[in-house]
């Protein structure tokens, strides 16, 4: 799996190496166990993502994403299942968005 790293050398050559977290999609696709997402993502479905990893993913990349809480954490988490032909907890991940908003798995999303 590929990840970020940062090298950074000052005036001294003193070094430091920051290793990051790899991508939302890199850490879908091992959760799922597929090599890469569906060429057709409306149609073809390439596996199916439990929401417990998809809590799991969003705690993992929280520094990374735009959202100030985990809710909306793993919305972004669920949004990059849309591209990738993957379902989210046996549902479309469109629906899973619609039953986050609903509070439907606020048991979960509690911090």
């Amino acid at each position: 799996m590929q990840v970020p790293v940062r090298i950074e050398v000052d005036d001294k050559k003193n070094f430091t190496v920051s290793v990051g977290v790899p991508p939302t999609t890199a850490l879908i696709k091992q959760e799922v166990h597929v090599e890469k997402g569906s060429p057709e993502p409306n149609t073809k479905i390439v596996g199916d993502l439990p929401i417990e990893a998809a809590v799991r993913i969003a705690r993992m990349k929280q520094d990374d994403m735009l959202s100030y809480d985990l809710k909306h954490g793993v919305k972004e988490v669920v949004g990059t299942c849309v591209s990738m032909g993957v379902n989210v907890d046996g549902k479309r991940p469109k629906e899973v968005l619609a039953a986050i908003d609903a509070g439907s798995y606020d048991k979960l999303l509690v911090e």
